[in-house]
């Protein structure tokens, strides 16, 4: 039985404001790519080893995270346009960094501004896709997040070239870097300049309710969107960072073999994303983060019993169509569980999420040196299953259903 509602006219004006928006998501993919496709050269150039560059992965978590606190006030009193606009042009700028590092010092400084830069745009970004989502009556949440991957295929393909055929790594960045700046500039005039919000008006900045970080009565449910958030992404990381090495240490198989591991979880993961908007418009978020979240659980349980390198890999495949839908629904849930400004909820959760992506790759290394890596993943599939549970937390409130009220378009107008 499908849950959606009869959904307004889209015009060319929201059209655009929605490729506007995809094309942001798209570009943070892009210049993201730039930084983990080069990692191992700048590591040899600074001479930071495994353990060093550990640590400095934590300072460029922290920063993000730093900044999408940080932003989450700041667009509940002037929206996420103007936020947009600075921090992706503050990564861009910011991706030359490490590439111009000579110390580990320098590094430090440069990943600190890269992820500043990356975690203000996170959370505006994503209150853009809000309130686009918002105006269209329907999911599209989940598409925005896909062109994000493919910002992040393209980007890592440009790289790959860029070392086969010996370019200087500055030369590839430094083009990515204005390319990606041209295009942001060019998507300004096509960005929404409204809050996130069920469609009501924004709570003046002097009122004392603007001012608390939750609405009164919902703390509890934001802070279970955020515990949510924080399993979800922690199985998702524990994706990207181990997908490839479990193949090789579990068969013995060449790094190319466990490359593949992880294209076939990148590539269901990507073509969930853009079948979810559907699936959600027919059977409702919940349903999308339940279900996705047991499919991931049975792909993960594939992928630790697996007999074959062949069987794993078909498990990562279903892990990534597990974990597709889910996050997308949570950024939606937070950005609508309020009719107030909700930049404050969307930082929460998104950064949530961010340090869940980050404890994945933490705590399975320490688990899987204790016992073995088929063990340490077990702990994915538990994140996924409480995921399972915990579904119910994306509900659309009936307070406000998206896209039923005039005022969600009219927060459209530049």
């Amino acid at each position: 039985m499908s849950v959606s509602t009869a959904s307004p006219p889209v015009t060319r004006r929201l059209r655009g404001q929605r490729i506007s928006v995809s094309a942001v998501f798209g570009i943070n993919g892009f210049l993201a790519s730039m930084w983990v496709s080069h990692i191992p050269v700048i590591s040899d150039r600074t001479g930071v080893d495994h353990t060093t560059l550990g640590g400095l992965l934590l300072i460029l978590g922290g920063s993000a995270f730093v900044g999408m606190q940080l932003c989450g006030p700041l667009i509940d009193r002037w929206g996420s346009r103007g936020l947009t606009i600075a921090g992706a042009l503050m990564l861009a700028v910011s991706t030359l960094g490490p590439v111009f590092a000579d110390s580990a010092l320098q590094l430090a400084v440069a990943l600190a501004v890269f992820g500043f830069g990356n975690g203000a745009l996170d959370v505006s970004m994503n209150s853009q896709a809000v309130v686009i989502e918002q105006a269209y009556g329907r999911p599209v949440m989940s598409s925005f997040h896909a062109y994000f991957s493919v910002g992040g295929l393209v980007g890592s393909g440009i790289a790959a070239v860029g070392l086969f055929l010996d370019i200087p790594v500055a030369a590839t960045v430094g083009t990515v870097a204005a390319v990606s700046t041209v295009g942001v500039l060019a998507t300004r005039p096509f960005l929404v300049a409204g809050r996130a919000g069920n469609g009501a008006d924004p709570v003046p900045s002097g009122d004392p309710i603007s001012r608390k970080r939750f609405p009164p009565g919902l703390r509890g449910r934001v802070a279970l969107m955020a515990l949510v958030a924080f399993a979800l992404m922690l199985a998702e990381g524990t994706a990207y960072d181990w997908s490839a090495l479990h193949l090789v240490e579990r068969f013995g198989t060449s790094d190319a073999a466990g490359a593949v591991a992880f294209g076939a979880f990148s590539a269901t993961m990507l073509i969930g994303r853009f079948a979810a908007d559907a699936v959600t418009a027919r059977f409702g978020p919940v349903a999308v983060v339940r279900g996705g979240a047991l499919t991931a659980v049975l792909g993960m349980t594939v992928v630790i019993c697996a007999p074959a390198p062949a069987v794993a890999i078909l498990g990562w495949a279903v892990f990534g169509i597990g974990v597709a839908g889910g996050v997308p629904q949570l950024f939606t849930a937070a950005g609508n569980v309020t009719a107030e400004p909700s930049g404050r909820v969307i930082s929460t959760v998104v950064g949530s999420g961010y340090l869940g992506m980050l404890a994945g790759p933490a705590l399975i290394g320490p688990i899987s040196h204790t016992f073995t890596l088929g063990t340490a993943l077990w702990l994915a599939a538990a994140a996924m299953a409480f995921g399972a549970v915990a579904a119910g937390v994306v509900r659309t409130s009936g307070r406000a259903p998206r896209g039923s009220d005039a005022t969600a378009r009219a927060k459209l107008d530049v």
